[in-house]
């Protein structure tokens, strides 16, 4: 069974977490970071507003039905669909895409493999 890792995430008022892989939360983390400081650069219209990663823990026990944990790859694929709607061509962007759709890539091929391990019955 493989070790999952919860960002925290807060946005305004409002706490969620991402569900990732032990190995790849530090990049949610770390990417999170990274767009919090490229963000400022883009000029466009329509820009998202992203939450700030706060913490990362390793077991969430939920009190309030009210805070979501999302599922790290749907995570991914919205925030990917986000920043590529932006009507922007300038580096920052292009980078920022690069990066988000790296460990996007990352985590497909992650969830890919614990498919086959399953069905393989490892």
């Amino acid at each position: 069974m493989a070790t999952m890792r919860y960002v925290l995430m807060r946005q305004q008022n409002e706490v969620s977490f991402v569900e990732m892989p032990q190995s790849h939360a530090y990049q949610l983390s770390a990417l999170n970071l990274r767009l919090h400081k490229e963000i400022d650069k883009l000029t466009a219209e329509g820009v998202p507003a992203l939450p700030f990663a706060i913490a990362e823990c390793d077991n969430v026990d939920l009190h309030d039905k009210n805070i979501n944990i999302h599922h790290g790859l749907i995570y991914m694929n919205e925030l990917e669909q986000s920043f590529a709607s932006i009507q922007e061509k300038s580096y920052p962007l292009i980078s920022l895409l690069t990066e988000i759709r790296a460990l996007q890539a990352q985590l497909e091929q992650w969830y890919e493999e614990m498919e086959e391990e399953e069905q393989a019955g490892l």
